[in-house]
């Protein structure tokens, strides 16, 4: 996966490198890198970290209701499993409904599969998810400072 486009969240707490999958979701790829792009994730809180589940973001509110004002995706659904490192898309109990927010999984989150659209893995940083403020919402939420896109060579 050298050859795979890249999503560098610098954090509060330190730097996470996400290798995008656009074979498993290229509209949900295409959604996260528009965002990106548009500064829409700078600054925006983990609203809802559980412990030894998952790391979530995306929402500019931070109440986990929020979204871009882009319309809500197609679901994506795949056969990749949700285990430590996989990124995955948030959405509402209607399966067409992500928008802008997503989680990390922290440990094998297996029961998510194939009803939550996976569109890229940790490839650098896993250590610094762990120290992510936990907590629904966190006391003191960590942010991401910045998200931006490194295309492949």
């Amino acid at each position: 996966m050298a050859d795979t486009d890249t999503l560098t969240l610098e954090t509060t707490k330190g730097r996470v490198v996400i290798a995008l999958r656009p074979d498993l979701a290229p509209g949900h790829v295409e959604r996260i890198k528009t965002l990106a792009a548009q500064g829409f994730y700078d600054g925006v809180p983990f609203h809802r970290v559980i412990e030894n589940f998952m790391a979530q973001t995306g929402d500019p509110t931070g109440t986990g209701s929020g979204g871009s004002e882009l319309p809500d995706l197609k679901a994506e659904f795949n056969a990749e499993p949700h285990v430590r490192g996989t990124c995955s898309m948030a959405r509402t109990n209607f399966p067409h409904s992500a928008n802008s927010q997503f989680f990390i999984c922290f440990d094998d989150a297996r029961f998510l599969d194939k009803q939550y659209t996976v569109w890229g893995k940790v490839v650098e940083g896993m250590d610094v998810v762990d120290t992510l403020n936990k907590g629904e919402p966190p006391r003191s939420p960590d942010k991401i400072v910045k998200a931006s896109v490194s295309e492949a060579a």
